[in-house]
């Protein structure tokens, strides 16, 4: 029998011919259904099974890539809806109805729209040990994270960021030394988690209020330069009467060393000339916080 050839539209490319052609679809013993090709006994699964062609698993795409089947971050990802439901306990139940990793779980939505995220988020709490923890490691340390990329970074960091504007603001428009409770929590978000020794100076107002919070220096793992002119100098520039002193132990115990007793003095002592107050000097280690005025050392 001798088919009949109709000539191709005018315009459109040649097609090679390689052989049977399968549509994108689910083969199923003879029949197409869309969704991806899966092994039912057809005649072809076969063939198919060894080339690799068939696979129950969804090709996997790059990260933070959208799909045209779905582009909402909440959007079903299955017949059960799985990141519907998970939305809808968020808002039906509070957030301290998500465990840490479900929280992990619903922020990488926001990057990677199709695709399971659990498995990734439990990974990262293992590698880092919580999710506070993961948050705030290095972006390189997330970017070297196997299953991260450059979206799903930026919307950790995006998160980490804007915990630190929110703690910073409700110690912004009142005196500090009120509000000592929300001081030690928005310096241990900013500062227990540092790798290296950081020292950040709060300087006050004569009301005691915040005017900025600056790191001023950053050192080694034990170690940070600090120069008591130059901490002064930096208050005069600001108009601060008044300082809190601000550093870490990365290796977790919040005990002063010698240095750090007598760079305390220093930099009281170059302040008092110029009638500028060291309030107190804080170091923070291991989520503790040792305060210098508490422990008569200032």
């Amino acid at each position: 029998m001798v088919r009949r050839v109709l000539p191709a539209a005018r315009g459109a490319p040649e097609r090679a011919s390689a052989g049977p052609r399968y549509p994108d679809a689910v083969y199923r013993g003879g029949r197409a259904e869309a969704g991806g090709f899966r092994d039912t006994g057809g005649r072809h699964g076969p063939a198919l099974r060894e080339s690799g062609a068939l696979s129950r698993e969804a090709p996997r795409q790059p990260e933070g890539t959208p799909s045209d089947a779905a582009v909402l971050p909440f959007a079903s990802t299955g017949p059960h809806g799985h990141r519907a439901r998970m939305r809808d306990k968020l808002l039906t139940r509070g957030p301290d109805a998500l465990a840490d990793y479900e929280l992990l779980e619903m922020l990488l939505f926001l990057a990677m729209p199709k695709g399971d995220t659990k498995p990734l988020a439990k990974a990262l709490i293992n590698r880092f040990g919580s999710f506070a923890q993961v948050l705030a490691a290095p972006q390189q340390a997330l970017m070297d994270a196997r299953g991260l990329g450059p979206h799903s970074v930026a919307a950790l960091k995006l998160v980490q960021a804007s915990a630190l504007r929110m703690a910073r603001a409700e110690v912004m428009d009142a005196p500090v030394l009120n509000k000592w409770d929300l001081l030690m929590d928005y310096l241990k978000l900013v500062m227990a988690r540092e790798k290296t020794e950081q020292f950040r100076i709060l300087f006050l107002d004569s009301k005691n209020r915040l005017i900025a919070d600056e790191a001023q220096a950053r050192g080694t793992v034990n170690h940070t330069p600090v120069y008591p002119r130059e901490v002064v100098k930096r208050a005069l520039e600001l108009h601060a009467t008044a300082l809190i002193l601000v550093h870490n132990h990365p290796s977790g115990d919040p005990t002063p060393s010698r240095a750090d007793i007598e760079m305390t003095r220093e930099v009281k002592a170059a302040g008092e000339i110029l009638s500028i107050a060291v309030h107190d000097h804080l170091i923070i280690g291991n989520g503790e916080v040792l305060s210098f005025r508490r422990e008569g050392l200032l």
